[in-house]
Parts: structure tokens; sequence; C-alpha cells
């Protein structure tokens, strides 16, 4: 995800909550339209091993009695995998999970590939070779994405590097960055036709000029989902409002899941944040919730807090995603995932503000919070 300012951070978190101490708190209907809830049947298991739904739990009840939550892997779950590999979804896969969380960049041909960042991180991915001989723009790791073709993208080993903040981080040497076709693929291979894809559009609406066009994201995103057949599977994120409008423009029954923290809503700052596709978030009374339900979002997905790294106890955090900002959110049928929490700790506590789900780097941690609740547990598929 992104960096937030602390003031700016401060000044939308104290502005959202006078905006919210007057939302009218409700519990979340059942027959709410989710981005990330997973219906019933073979896609969950209740593992004989953890706690049963019935058993008293020692952090509290399900929330608003749903019995399945939304686990999602972060860039396939960065904790336990080199980040935005095809290994790195198979782990999850394996392990069992709601929802595999992914990015998505466009070369300059207009391909799509499954990374996070828009210029190439060397500390991530490392230079092999050429594509062509003598390839000028050679080495290509330091270039943004959409300006490297990709042929020369895909000669890139995004998978002998481990992340120092990872040190469980299993390496899968020589992996480049996949399709989408190629993750739809291994999820066929896994038959795991009950999981879910939350695929973000990376488009950085604040230095436009450093990503494809907004367009060409939506247009290539839309055409590959609507050739893997699993498209009911899938929704589309981003913290560009803009290119979520255009996507229920392209495909509107697709659900749009709002990803936002509070810089990039500019709270009481003059004219429309660059991020919210035109929307003034004063408009709203400082609302995320009332902007993103105005263009028909399934799911908002804030940051849980600042600093983003930073845990429930710790002196100096702020949170962001609060039961009240869930009670706003279920009462306009909207879902809240928040993003990315990795301690237990955090997890029980957005668990017990009643979010639907939870976007984590461990989504092995976070089956073990969930299976503590009586959650219905997602399949593992080997």
């Amino acid at each position: 995800m992104t960096t937030t300012v602390k003031t700016a951070f401060a000044l939308g978190a104290a502005v959202l909550m006078t905006a919210l101490g007057a939302a009218p708190a409700s519990a979340h209907s059942p027959g709410t339209a989710s981005a990330g809830t997973t219906p019933a049947g073979n896609a969950h298991e209740t593992a004989p091993h953890e706690p049963q739904p019935h058993e008293p739990q020692p952090h509290g009840t399900r929330p608003h009695g749903n019995p399945h939550f939304d686990i999602q892997a972060h860039r396939g779950g960065i904790g336990m995998t080199v980040e935005g590999t095809l290994k790195a979804f198979d782990r999850a896969l394996e392990l069992g999970v709601t929802t595999l969380e992914l990015d998505v960049q466009i070369t300059r041909d207009g391909r799509e590939v499954i990374t996070h960042d828009r210029r190439i991180d060397p500390d991530k991915c490392l230079d092999t070779e050429p594509a062509t001989p003598g390839d000028p723009q050679f080495p290509y790791a330091g270039e943004y994405v959409k300006d490297l073709t990709f042929a020369q993208v895909r000669t890139l080993d995004c998978g002998s590097q481990q992340d120092p903040r990872h040190p469980d981080q299993v390496l899968s040497p020589g992996e480049p960055m996949p399709t989408l076709a190629e993750l739809f693929a291994l999820v066929r291979e896994h038959r795991a036709y009950g999981v879910k894809f939350n695929i973000e559009t990376k488009v950085e609406a604040a230095a436009p000029e450093e990503t494809a066009p907004r367009q060409q994201f939506v247009e290539r995103v839309a055409s590959e989902v609507e050739r893997s057949g699993l498209a009911r599977n899938v929704s589309i994120q981003s913290f560009d409002w803009g290119a979520l409008m255009a996507m229920e423009e392209r495909m509107p029954k697709l659900p749009l899941v709002a990803l936002t923290e509070p810089g990039f809503l500019e709270v009481g700052e003059p004219g429309a944040s660059p991020w919210l596709g035109g929307l003034d978030i004063d408009d709203f009374d400082g609302s995320p919730v009332r902007a993103a339900a105005s263009f028909g979002a399934s799911a908002l997905s804030p940051v849980h807090g600042n600093p983003q790294d930073g845990a429930v106890g710790d002196p100096d955090y702020v949170p962001f995603t609060t039961q009240e900002l869930v009670d706003e959110a279920h009462a306009a049928g909207l879902d809240v995932i928040p993003w990315t929490i990795n301690d237990k700790p955090t997890m029980r506590k957005l668990i017990d503000d009643g979010v639907d789900g939870i976007i984590s780097d461990y989504p092995n941690r976070l089956r073990e919070v969930a299976a503590e609740y009586g959650f219905t547990l997602p399949k593992r598929y080997r």
C-alpha cells in the first residue's frame, strides 16, 4: 500500500471522527452485496483441530452473526513467500484463504503484469539478461514498468531476494512477474473455484505520468477478467476512484472496492483530491463512506491506522478503521476490508469492530485468529 504523512493522517482522522459522530449505527444486512465474501459451500472448511463455532471464544463472538470472514492474502502473502509471484499465490491456496489480493501494472506495449511497484525495485527484482542483444534500456531494474515492454519485464528474476522485513519469506528463484491469465490458470489447476481475486489497478493518480493511462488499466484488466471465465469471483480495488468509476462503466457487474487513507482524502483542503475521481470529500462532510457509496462501491478498504506498520497498544498508534466507521459503512450497505494488518492484537481489535475481512501479509496468522472466533475457514487447495 502507501505511506501516509502523519500530520495529514491526524487531520483527516479528526475530521472523519467528527463526521461519524452523528452516523447511524446498524448491523450489516446479511443480504448486502460484498466484494470479499465467499459463498457458502465447498470453498470453506472448519479444521477439526481448530475451535468450532459452538465453542466459547476467548475474543468475543462473531460480529453480526456472520459465519464467514474474508481472509485476504496481500500480494499472495508477503510474509510467507516472495510477493506477487505464482509461488506466493500457490502457497496461499494451499494454506486456505478467501481472497488472493494482487496489484497490476501495465507495460509499454499494453500487457498486464502482477506487481505492486510502478518503478521496478532492484531489492525485489534482479536483472538477468537483456530481452534483445545490446538493448540500450538494459538493465531494467529502476525503470518504470510503463516504459518497458512485456518481453523486457519478463527477463527479471523477482523470486530470489528476501525482504528483510519478512525473515520467514520463502524464496522462489527465477520467478517472473506473472500475468492475470497465468494466475487464473493456477487457480484452475487447483480447482479452487471458490477463491476470490481482489485486483488492484495501480494507477498513480497523483503522478499519472509514472503509470499507464487509467483507461488502459481498465480495458486490459476487464478484458482478462472476461476471458478468464472467473468474473463472478473478481472484485476491483483502487486508490484511484476514477479508475473504479471507469470500471463500473466497462463491467458494471464487478464489485468495486474503494481503497483509501486520510492523506488521500484531503479533508478540509480546497478542491478535490486527485485520488477521488473528481469527488470532493468535503461535499460528503469528510465521510469516505458517503463518498464511496455515491458511485456504487461495494466495499470500503481503509488503512487500519497510523503508522501503517503500527499496532494497537503502541503509544503513537492512531486508529483510522474504527467501529464508528464500520457501523456507518454497514448502514450504507458497504463491507469494510482494512489493510494491511499483520499482528494478532490489531486483527482482533478490527474483528471486534465488525470488519468483514482483513488484508494481511500473514494470512496464516489471520486464519488462526479467524479460528479463535469460530469463523468458517476457507478451504485448503492442494
